[in-house]
């Protein structure tokens, strides 16, 4: 059977235009001249660019996104290493039980853990701190960092641990030394994923960013819904832009298949 027949061709470039079409309409209309989301027809304009610099409210929610993603992202690789060892590496009663506690912000609707967080950091009264926003996303991220250095640990051979531990080298020096540098490929693809998770968290961080605190998507959003000017398609064109250049950089200094499927 041959897999690169007409038809097979045909499928994969129709397929591809269809994924590909929204993201040049949002690219398109972000160089509208006009007042109003529309594709330009006659000239294009820079001036939503333009506008989008300087606008503080989304340069402050995008400082804000960043920040809240990599120290988010931070926490939950941090966690995830030790979570991973000891998921993997010992058995004890209720592993089974603590590995789906783990991953079960995966199974819960975002909303449902906004409207509980909300009144779980009322209680403790810190909701609206950025404190309170960083341990609520490492929590809804922490799945994906987890399961990344999870999958990078299941392939990882055990002899050169036993090796250097049978040279005299101890625990610590062992996983500093052999354990960590294997693992680094799935603990990096589990930040990525985990960074671009946070930055894009809507519905829970909704319920529980301040004034002070607005992220980028909240003020998409708000944006959205107050006006129809195209400012928010260029917030979505840079974003594209930055997006696939750290993809690139990615992948000519480590290989977006070590990032992302966590291969040694």
């Amino acid at each position: 059977m041959n897999k690169n027949g007409l038809f097979a061709l045909v499928f994969h470039g129709v397929f591809s235009v269809f994924l590909a079409a929204p993201l040049i309409i949002v690219c398109l209309v972000a160089f509208t001249p006009e007042n109003m989301l529309s594709v330009p027809t006659l000239h294009f304009s820079v001036r939503w660019f333009v506008a989008l610099f300087n606008d503080n409210g989304f340069i402050t929610a995008f400082c804000n996104s960043m920040g809240l993603a990599t120290l988010a992202a931070t926490g939950a690789a941090l966690l995830g290493v030790p979570a991973a060892l000891g998921l993997l590496r010992y058995s004890f009663p209720g592993r089974a039980a603590l590995n789906g506690l783990l991953l079960s912000p995966l199974m819960i609707p975002p909303v449902v853990l906004g409207v509980a967080l909300l009144r779980l950091f009322n209680e403790f009264g810190v909701n609206g701190s950025f404190t309170s926003l960083v341990l609520a996303h490492v929590m809804l991220i922490f799945p994906y960092s987890l399961r990344l250095i999870m999958a990078s640990m299941v392939s990882l051979s055990r002899e050169p641990e036993h090796a250097a531990m049978s040279l005299g080298a101890s625990a610590w020096t062992t996983f500093r030394r052999i354990t960590l540098p294997a693992l680094l490929p799935g603990i990096l693809g589990g930040w990525v994923l985990a960074f671009a998770s946070s930055f894009d968290e809507l519905t829970a961080t909704i319920f529980l960013a301040s004034p002070a605190t607005i992220t980028l998507p909240v003020r998409i959003y708000m944006s959205m819904t107050e006006t129809i000017d195209p400012m928010v398609a260029a917030v979505a064109v840079v974003i594209i832009v930055v997006t696939v250049g750290l993809m690139f950089v990615l992948d000519r200094l480590v290989g977006l298949d070590k990032v992302l499927m966590g291969k040694n």
